[in-house]
């Protein structure tokens, strides 16, 4: 979810008016991409090509943020005329003439439902069947038939309860991407759990009963880890992956995972 505080920093100049705006659904739900215009064709007088406001708006906007920061989308919005300003896995909003920038959720006016988290949670759905899980340590409960990923790093407390309710889940396999972002430790034991002859039970000696398995060297993929999780603007663990794309957002309840699989139809 948006960070007001981070954009602050990169609007620069530009400055920021963070706002929630309270609106509801409009029934127009597409949003239209921004897109250079068509070439035209010969002949045709420079006068006449016409620019969508998206590209007029990335320009305008993009011209004020911090220098380095890019935008990559820029979309016409179903909420009160305003366009989506995407940078990352971070949304802004905007009226057409760049009059005033607002950094904030947009909520649903009558059912009270964040529009804009749903948003960016179909934004940084991944294509589950396309994760290296090679690079991940399985875990197998029961028959396996269900599937979840996660992002963990071995020094995470968080990750340690959430490894107590993951030994609750029935029937399924769990693929463990070591994601050693705490530091130097981290690193070291991403690596022994790795390198270990039994990667599973390694992992849950480790995070269940907090014994270490001596360290060994060997070719091991955390630096892909981490750069997979840069990419997937994995920004904490842990960072749970249902097999439909959607990120579920840390160490939730046991029941409320059990509720996420279900509705995401595993």
């Amino acid at each position: 979810m948006l960070n007001p505080l981070k954009f602050l920093s990169r609007l620069g100049a530009l400055g920021a008016m963070v706002a929630v705006l309270w609106a509801p659904l409009l029934p127009d739900t597409s949003y239209a991409q921004d897109q250079l215009p068509d070439s035209p064709s010969p002949g045709t007088p420079a006068s006449s090509i016409k620019v969508g406001p998206e590209l007029n708006i990335r320009r305008q906007v993009e011209s004020r943020l911090k220098p380095g920061t890019k935008i990559d989308a820029v979309t016409k919005s179903p909420y009160l005329g305003l366009y989506e300003i995407r940078i990352g896995s971070d949304l802004l909003y905007t009226d057409e003439k760049v009059t005033y920038i607002f950094a904030g959720s947009i909520l649903d006016g009558k059912t009270m439902e964040n529009l804009t988290e749903e948003r960016v949670a179909k934004l940084s759905a991944v294509k589950f069947d396309e994760l290296p899980f090679g690079n991940a340590i399985k875990v197998v409960n029961g028959t396996g038939k269900r599937q979840i990923a996660y992002f963990s790093d071995p020094n995470c407390p968080y990750c340690k309860q959430y490894e107590k309710s993951l030994t609750e889940l029935k029937d399924t396999t769990v693929y463990v991407f070591l994601y050693a972002i705490l530091g130097d430790d981290s690193t070291k034991k991403a690596k022994a759990l790795w390198c270990a002859p039994d990667r599973a039970r390694a992992w849950n000696d480790w995070m269940l009963r907090a014994q270490m398995v001596a360290p060994k060297s060997c070719n091991d993929p955390i630096e892909a880890n981490l750069a997979l999780g840069r990419r997937m603007n994995v920004r904490a663990t842990p960072t749970p992956i249902l097999s439909n794309g959607e990120k579920v957002p840390g160490a939730i309840p046991i029941a409320q995972l059990e509720k996420a699989i279900a509705d995401a139809g595993l």
